[in-house]
């Protein structure tokens, strides 16, 4: 008898879970649905989904820089995390989070290359701010135009660019970055992360090991050049 109820009882349960699903689909998957949204959200305090990437979306190893356009050290470790990426085009990558740590001309630049990764010039635009970077940032100097100048001759729609400056989603871009730079303790430029590791020693030597190390770990077909 005992056993009999039992199997009522869950014979109970299923037809019930059976109308559910019928009347209300919804909530049969409403729980897995929020697990997903979950696990596919990519965004944290050191990579955002609107963090410009240089090089392949997908790469195994990430550089993460925390960078301010109007840095000296900034621009003279371009030409290195360049070169990283030129050795290793599909298993590196770079992210950068803006860090306003010059006042006025660091928001400015900022909110140029911000305009200038919605037009999707991202790339050339960096590269002429900082290989001109003393005409328009030198010694605390702060050329606005210049920005804009050397911005447009490298790609950038000025026209369009006065009204993405201010904007809602450049603003909130801008805020965010700064809040994260708090949140993760960013105390000079360039601050680097290696796979969410921060690179401790800094130096160059230190971010080329630093990088090779974690292309080692890759497997064969991924390390192999």
């Amino acid at each position: 008898m005992i056993r009999r109820a039992a199997v009522i009882l869950v014979g109970a349960l299923v037809l019930v879970a059976l109308i559910v699903a019928v009347s209300n689909p919804s909530l049969v998957g409403a729980a897995s649905e929020s697990t997903s949204r979950e696990g596919s959200e990519a965004d944290n305090s050191l990579v955002r989904s609107h963090s410009p990437i240089l090089g392949p979306d997908d790469a195994p190893v990430t550089i993460l820089e925390f960078f301010d356009p109007a840095c000296e050290a900034c621009r003279a470790f371009y030409p290195l995390t360049k070169k990283i990426l030129n050795t290793y085009p599909d298993q590196v990558r770079l992210v950068v989070r803006y860090t306003p740590f010059h006042g006025e001309v660091s928001e400015t630049a900022i909110r140029v290359l911000e305009a200038a990764r919605l037009q999707g010039v991202f790339e050339p635009v960096l590269e002429e701010l900082l290989a001109r970077q003393n005409q328009w940032a030198a010694h605390g100097s702060f050329d606005e135009a210049a920005i804009l100048e050397i911005a447009s001759q490298a790609g950038l729609d000025s026209t369009k660019a006065q009204e993405q400056l201010d904007s809602p989603e450049v603003q909130a871009v801008f805020e965010q970055d700064r809040e994260d730079v708090k949140a993760n303790q960013i105390r000079q430029t360039p601050t680097f992360f290696i796979n969410g590791e921060q690179l401790d020693p800094f130096g160059m030597q230190e971010l080329v090991d630093a990088v090779q190390r974690e292309v080692a770990k890759l497997p064969a077909e991924e390390g192999d050049l």
